[in-house]
């Protein structure tokens, strides 16, 4: 099991968000987790990515504890989030290599890698171009390129397409899912119906549970 997250609970003064929510991860599985805004999906893929404590229950990953969670993040987790986070004033090329310069690692050794993602991802001819002239689908495609560079066994995508069009969503769609050819797992919180339908598994978050759908 790649994660295993047991009755975890969250909450944030009076308002309980996650009421012993428990989630299993295989390898190469893919899970999508939809519910209304405010029901505490992104919560959720925070703690499961260690960005966030949770109060109680148990989360392991690869059958251990992250108790190093800047080391666990680094080694483990993509992360591609609904507003992408690249830094508009680096190329595109420098913003995959990112989590490797912040890793304090070679650059240089990742180069050829980080050059062979973005041509995965249809973006080779724009590497040296700025993050701010490039439409909504292409950073997010390069923020896909920039989750596994450092390649991890865990892709989370808060809203991957929540800011696209159906063109557009439909590329993301595509690349999402054929990571699992990868052996990655990809665990997504959206309001896509036609990006959910997609995943091995569907559940739906509301009142701070976790349903299984399908």
């Amino acid at each position: 099991m790649i994660l295993d997250a047991k009755d975890l609970h969250k909450s944030f003064g009076d308002s309980r968000v996650l009421k012993g929510v428990s989630l299993k991860v295989g390898k190469g599985e893919s899970i999508a987790i939809m519910g209304a805004s405010g029901e505490g999906k992104t919560t959720l893929l925070h703690i499961l990515g260690t960005l966030e404590a949770h109060d109680s229950g148990s989360l392991h990953i690869l059958g251990k504890e992250p108790l190093n969670a800047p080391l666990i993040r680094s080694k483990h987790f993509g992360f591609i989030f609904q507003s992408h986070n690249l830094l508009e004033d680096f190329s595109l090329l420098e913003n995959v290599l990112m989590p490797i310069r912040i890793a304090r690692k070679n650059i240089k050794l990742y180069l050829p890698k980080a050059r062979e993602l973005l041509k995965r991802v249809g973006l080779n001819q724009h590497e040296n171009s700025p993050a701010k002239v490039l439409s909504g689908g292409e950073k997010q495609r390069g923020a896909i390129a920039r989750a596994l560079i450092n390649d991890p066994d865990i892709i989370l995508a808060d809203e991957p397409t929540g800011n696209l069009d159906n063109q557009n969503s439909k590329v993301i769609y595509e690349l999402l899912m054929g990571l699992k050819d990868l052996g990655k797992s990809i665990i997504i919180a959206t309001h896509d119906e036609n990006l959910s339908a997609l995943a091995d598994k569907l559940y739906i978050l509301r009142d701070g549970t976790l349903k299984e759908m399908k």
